[in-house]
């Protein structure tokens, strides 16, 4: 098969890493890519925003399966138009995407179908969000409304931060993103991530995993795209996730098709565990990041299969074949990150990292200048490694790190500690 993935960072290097080692791979093309993705399939350049653009691509590459990574591109109803021009397409409408890119659209379909999720409220105006908050007081959550690349959610534990966050969003510091804006409840418990693929009709569960969105160790200072994760979530525990499976997945899934929006793709369901129940946090509408490197670490080829049986309608006959074992993914960062960072620093040592099935370096922000692999983004590498046991996993990513000189970059030194 000929495959295309769009996408260019963490996510889409282990999405294709994963691919690769698939006997139906023969032509493996991400777009835009980034430079280790380079090592491992071909990297074309295109806005991969533009439908028209892509659908050429795909017509002029006779490509036999697209795999659209980020968010972005869904919402841009990519999706549909490459579906519509007769290529076989892992990921969900536009519309069925709003389950992403619209807060207020996932309450609403909570609301429809009986999910448990935190209390909210939703405005498009300063004044009366801010009356909300002194009248509910903190901690409380704030969320932009659209997609603001995994920055839009601020956890206010003062009232003084919550109206804080309102000025931001209303401001103008989220863009379009927070022209409404969604305030929920502070739900307390312990966060994980669920992972199901569905065609519509049939769901079929592929992992848990958790991450750390915090950019500091202990879980401090500010909210991040995520500083690593690991698989499985030991809090996410069999009985709780069929229990979320059948309050909160099956119905949701249910309702989109009910409102004409099937959902077909990976609908990944965040959420919050307490006394034995998980509420919805939220959801993604695409394989979350750093979570898929995790995910695709555990998987391994068999990701190819499941992402076609998803694809063709044929998810009530695929099943996934876990190994007994844990992985785990360090982001290293540049410094300064979430807030301004440098770009263009290099990174040595990359040479001497291990790569085989328990050890690989996904890169993120990367690019290459004058043959040097240099930074190019915020989180730029994810260190991911397999194990026996989380520390063992851990252990290996840890030793990694250690292999790399790379001075203008950080990470955290605790990842996996609320497994361990």
């Amino acid at each position: 098969m000929n495959i295309l993935i769009l996408g260019s960072g963490g996510r889409e290097h282990a999405l294709a890493w994963a691919v690769k080692q698939n006997p139906k791979t023969d032509r493996l093309i991400v777009a835009p890519g980034n430079a280790g993705i380079a090592q491992l399939a071909e990297c074309a350049a295109f806005d991969i925003l533009d439908s028209a653009a892509v659908v050429a691509f795909c017509e002029a590459n006779a490509i036999d399966f697209v795999i659209v990574g980020p968010e972005a591109p869904l919402a841009a109803g990519v999706a549909d138009a490459t579906r519509a021009a007769g290529f076989l397409t892992f990921g969900p409408s536009a519309q069925a995407a709003r389950l992403e890119a619209s807060k207020a659209f996932t309450k609403e379909i909570c609301d429809a179908c009986g999910a448990p999720t935190a209390a909210y409220a939703r405005f498009t105006e300063a004044a009366a969000a801010k009356d909300y908050i002194r009248a509910q007081g903190a901690p409380i959550v704030v969320k932009a409304d659209g997609l603001a690349a995994g920055k839009g959610v601020i956890v206010a534990m003062t009232e003084a931060e919550a109206l804080a966050a309102i000025d931001d969003m209303f401001g103008g510091e989220f863009g379009a993103a927070g022209a409404e804006v969604v305030i929920e409840e502070f739900m307390t418990g312990e966060e994980a991530s669920f992972f199901i693929l569905t065609d519509g009709v049939h769901a079929l569960p592929i992992g848990t995993a958790q991450d750390h969105k915090r950019v500091g160790d202990g879980d401090t200072g500010p909210n991040t795209g995520g500083m690593g994760a690991y698989s499985p979530a030991p809090v996410l525990t069999d009985a709780i996730a069929q229990r979320a499976m059948n309050e909160i997945v099956l119905p949701t899934i249910a309702e989109m098709a009910r409102r004409g929006a099937p959902y077909q793709g990976v609908l990944y369901a965040g959420l919050m565990i307490k006394n034995g129940q998980g509420r919805l946090v939220e959801y993604n509408a695409r394989f979350g990041d750093p979570e898929t490197q995790v995910l695709m670490m555990r998987l391994g080829a068999q990701a190819l299969d499941l992402l076609l049986a998803c694809a063709e309608g044929r998810l009530d006959k695929a099943q996934v074949n876990w190994a007994d074992d844990h992985a785990i993914t360090v982001v290293m960062a540049a410094k300064g990150y979430p807030g301004a960072y440098q770009k263009g620093s290099v990174i040595e040592g990359l040479e001497r990292m291990p790569e085989d099935s328990r050890h690989m370096t996904f890169h993120a922000g990367t690019a290459t200048k004058d043959g040097q692999i240099v930074a190019n983004g915020g989180r730029v590498l994810n260190i991911t490694a397999r194990g026996d046991t989380l520390a063992d996993a851990r252990n290996r990513a840890y030793a990694m790190i250690d292999l790399l000189h790379w001075p203008e970059g950080f990470c955290r030194s605790d990842i996996g500690w609320r497994a361990l």
